[in-house]
């Protein structure tokens, strides 16, 4: 799960094209005027809903996960608190639903309060609740972009080499540290 404000957006493009196409989207797009409703932005792929809803009570609200799609989710206006939790700390209420995407579960989790700027990315291992409302049910304005995963799997090689790269350049500098000569001219092991 990553959470952060629209601003900090460029910092996760390196989680491959479909997530940096998603986040581009949700910056350059002026939601004020757009109506709620599905938008391309390629093909089904990646599309965007847009979404006005009021916001739940604890007591109505679902933990949910998905497998198809990854969701990013963008706070335009209003405030909700979304919920995230572990696998592991939930139990299936419904079973995975392959036509809408989704398994519903049941347990304890942790809660972020998002407002007006605000985005989530939720991966398929990251269950999550969101829509509640932080006191009382209020007015929001959300934009949920739906990433493929397949769509982002040809970046994943190029996420391990960035991974993995800094560790070998530590592993390196680590090595380096370990013979340093210390002032009797004698290797410092």
């Amino acid at each position: 799960m990553v959470f952060d404000r629209l601003k900090n957006a460029n910092q996760y493009f390196q989680l491959g094209e479909g997530i940096t196409k998603a986040l581009q989207y949700l910056s350059q797009t002026d939601f004020t005027n757009l109506e709620p409703g599905k938008y391309e932005i390629d093909g089904e792929n990646i599309f965007a809903l847009v979404q006005t809803y009021n916001t739940k009570p604890f007591s109505a609200g679902k933990w949910e996960a998905h497998k198809k799609y990854i969701d990013i989710q963008y706070i335009f206006s209003g405030k909700e608190k979304m919920g995230f939790t572990e696998s592991t700390k939930v139990i299936v209420m419904e079973e995975y639903d392959e036509e809408k995407d989704y398994a519903i579960y049941k347990g304890e989790g942790n809660f972020l309060i998002a407002d007006e700027g605000h985005f989530a990315i939720f991966f398929p291992s990251d269950v999550h609740m969101p829509s509640m409302a932080i006191n009382i049910p209020k007015e929001v304005k959300k934009v949920v972009v739906k990433v493929k995963t397949e769509f982002t799997v040809s970046s994943k090689q190029s996420l391990v080499e960035t991974i993995d790269k800094p560790l070998e350049e530590l592993k390196v500098a680590d090595e380096i540290k370990q013979t340093e000569v210390t002032d009797t001219g004698q290797p410092n092991e």
